[in-house]
């Protein structure tokens, strides 16, 4: 109890409140008694005083007439009030000559007795006295009285004069002592006491109460509310506002701890958080996390560490880590604890499982407030699944090399911007001659002629296939390959992987095929050569006969006639060689040399040569070239070989359809070409039977052919579907909008865009 009440404010302010109340009220209730008291026995004093002088004048004339009866009869007169217990008259010897108690009259008393000590104390005795000097309280019977002497002065009545004996000098002649009964004053001053006890308690009690009422209600109750929102703080509850409606300064107060309430919360809100989020980062970060003490023991760990090695149990760090029975020779914890900095080292150890880990740790100092260190944290990166990758990845190494070095085609590792060769495969040792080490840092252009290299040096970064291409080996031997290229990185750079296919038999295979194919147009086209060389052999001879019979006649010839035959002669045998060197360039075995090609250029050619096939039998051609059309990578010769071949065919089916009807015929080819922002294409179309779509998906079988016995042999559209595909193309054949079939070939792009 004391000590709660040592601790309560409201009990420390009651109690001095109410000390401090009864203080007050005590001297407030002792000032009101003291000076009612007072002011009674001075109004007493006086009242007493006052009927002295009223007996002094009542005996005055029977004393200077020296009438004792008189005086007698005054004395027991007066005395009979109430309140007046004796009046005495005393003599210059201190005799009782007058008394409302005759039994008194005669008695003497003495200068020691309160009633004279009063003057005798002075020496000699003053003439006068104050009223205070005079006065006395005398107890009788548990009765208080008060009496007051008062001298009896000489007078000019009492001396000199033939009846008295007094003598001039004398200035006292006796004393009146009048006694007063105090009971009734007394009882009003008890009265008075008690009334004022009772409304000082009455003050006390209603002010104590009122101050109770008023310091509970507003300054203890909003103060215990502040006390339980301040315990409340630091609970993980929101903080509720303090309800305090009071415009003063508690009111204000509560405002500002609302606002801190509030503001220490939201803190306190932060604070949890945060422990929360460090906990859970501690606890849960990937890394295993430990702190070991001065003394190697770990004193805290987080859940990672406890999965890897167990709880520590208070072992030290090389007995939870390692197994080990005494410290490790390098210790990055011991280094740490010594110099104070953080360190870092590479370890191995023993799960808790019996497993072997290995882990990367790095330690660092923790202080007190001193500085000074007093621990060191170990932070463990596990690396065992990385050692297990490394291991891992030694061996795939060893096995890509293997594979890699196996695989029977030439493969390639390029740098993408400058085509160097990385690194390549024992296969390409074999097919280009050159070894390994020869070829790392080689561009991969060496490998092609020297006159072609340029126009592949931009397919080789952009396309992902070149089917046809030649390139040549140590001793310059060329052979013909496919290449297959795939983006890819290696060793921290863009690479391209190039799969080089040695399809140089192949080739030799198909061009004898071609060759066939070439004969075999050329003897289908002799017919319109013969025409188209029978009109210059014609001429030639016409001038032939005109020189030799002007010859003959001896006619003379003017040189204007002489200049037009010798040019005639000039321009037709011009025109026969050419048609002689088309022919024999057409039916020459290519050398497949890939180059940039235009697509319109080999339209013209093939044409130009099968157009006389076209004129004898009447067959329009319509043409629709777009101007400036892109390259693509190609041999012109072999693409003129595919015109041709589509051009026979659409001759044929041309004269299938009319040959019939010689009036009606609509005899027409569309020679179209165009381009896409990825491709070039180029379509031939004709108005004949069309192809039926049982036989699209067979039209380009080698010897499928729909032609009668000994006219066709199957191989053309095969052969061209060949070409179309070595250079990385697309045919196709579709049913013309105009009726007939329209075969569509497409090539990618020379250029590209990287």
């Amino acid at each position: 109890m004391l000590k709660r009440f040592r601790e309560s404010l409201i009990a420390k302010m009651i109690l001095s409140g109410g000390v401090t109340l009864i203080l007050c009220i005590f001297l407030w209730t002792g000032f009101n008694v003291y000076y009612f008291k007072n002011n009674v026995v001075s109004n007493v004093m006086s009242d007493i005083e006052m009927v002295s002088d009223t007996i002094m004048l009542a005996l005055h004339y029977a004393m200077m007439l020296d009438n004792e009866e008189d005086i007698k009869e005054n004395i027991n007169n007066i005395a009979k009030q109430e309140e007046i217990e004796n009046i005495r008259v005393y003599n210059k010897e201190g005799r009782i000559v007058f008394s409302n108690i005759p039994g008194e009259i005669g008695t003497v008393i003495g200068q020691e007795t309160p009633a004279c000590r009063a003057c005798h104390q002075y020496t000699p005795p003053p003439p006068a006295l104050p009223l205070s000097k005079r006065t006395r309280m005398i107890e009788s019977n548990g009765r208080q009285l008060m009496a007051i002497m008062t001298p009896i002065a000489n007078s000019e009545g009492c001396s000199p004069g033939p009846c008295h004996v007094h003598s001039k000098d004398e200035q006292v002649l006796g004393l009146l002592d009048v006694t007063v009964n105090m009971d009734a004053k007394n009882a009003m001053i008890r009265m008075f006491e008690r009334a004022n006890m009772g409304i000082s308690v009455v003050v006390f009690a209603a002010t104590f109460l009122a101050l109770f009422a008023f310091t509970y209600r507003f300054i203890f109750r909003p103060i215990k509310r502040l006390i339980t929102a301040t315990r409340g703080i630091s609970g993980e509850a929101d903080y509720t506002d303090i309800d305090i409606e009071q415009v003063d300064e508690i009111g204000t107060l509560g405002q500002a701890f609302n606002m801190m309430g509030r503001r220490v919360a939201d803190k306190h809100r932060e604070l949890l958080d945060q422990r929360e989020e460090y906990r859970n980062l501690f606890d849960n970060v990937p890394c295993l996390v430990s702190v070991v003490d001065t003394d190697y023991r770990v004193i805290r760990h987080n859940s990672a560490y406890e999965r890897h090695f167990g709880l520590p149990d208070g072992k030290r760090c090389w007995q939870v880590n390692k197994g080990r029975l005494e410290k490790c020779e390098v210790c990055p914890v011991d280094r740490t604890l010594r110099d104070g900095k953080s360190h870092m080292s590479e370890e191995s150890g023993m799960s808790k499982d019996g497993h072997p880990i290995h882990w990367i740790v790095y330690t660092s100092p923790v202080r007190n407030e001193k500085g000074e260190v007093v621990a060191a944290m170990e932070m463990m990166v596990d690396i065992t699944h990385r050692r297990e990758l490394e291991s891992k990845l030694a061996a795939s190494e060893h096995r890509y090399h293997a594979i890699f070095d196996s695989i029977p085609n030439a493969v390639f590792v390029l740098d993408r911007n400058t085509l160097e060769i990385l690194n390549c495969n024992e296969s390409s040792q074999e097919m280009y001659g050159w070894g390994q080490l020869e070829m790392r840092g080689r561009s991969f252009m060496d490998f092609f002629r020297e006159d072609e290299a340029g126009d592949w040096e931009e397919a080789v970064r952009c396309q992902s296939e070149i089917e046809l291409c030649t390139h040549v080996d140590k001793s310059g031997r060329p052979f013909f390959v496919f290449l297959n290229i795939s983006p890819a990185r290696f060793e921290g750079r863009g690479t391209l992987i190039v799969t080089c296919t040695d399809v140089t038999r192949k080739i030799e295979v198909e061009q004898q095929l071609i060759q066939a194919s070439k004969m075999t147009t050329l003897g289908e086209m002799s017919t319109g050569v013969a025409h188209e060389l029978n009109q210059p052999l014609t001429i030639l001879q016409a001038i032939s006969n005109l020189l030799t019979h002007r010859a003959e006649n001896g006619t003379e010839i003017s040189p204007e006639i002489m200049r037009e035959m010798a040019e005639g002669i000039s321009t037709h045998v011009d025109r026969a060689a050419k048609i002689i060197e088309h022919m024999r360039e057409f039916g020459r075995k290519s050398d497949l040399r890939t180059m940039p090609v235009q697509i319109n250029e080999v339209l013209e050619r093939g044409f130009e040569f099968f157009s006389q096939q076209l004129q004898v039998h009447n067959i329009r051609v319509v043409w629709e070239l777009e101007e400036s059309l892109p390259l693509i990578m190609a041999d012109s010769n072999r693409l003129e070989q595919v015109v041709i071949n589509l051009l026979l065919n659409a001759r044929d089916a041309i004269e299938d359809r009319w040959k019939d009807d010689k009036a009606g015929a609509d005899k027409r080819i569309l020679l179209q070409s165009f381009s896409t922002p990825e491709r070039i294409v180029f379509r031939i179309c004709d108005t004949g039977a069309g192809i039926p779509p049982a036989i699209r998906e067979r039209l380009f079988e080698p010897f499928f052919t729909t032609k009668i016995v000994g006219k066709g042999t199957g191989l053309g559209l095969s052969i061209s579907y060949g070409i179309v595909t070595d250079y990385g193309g697309k045919i196709r054949a579709t049913t013309w909008e105009e009726g007939g079939a329209c075969f569509e070939i497409s090539f990618p792009r020379a250029e590209c865009e990287l």
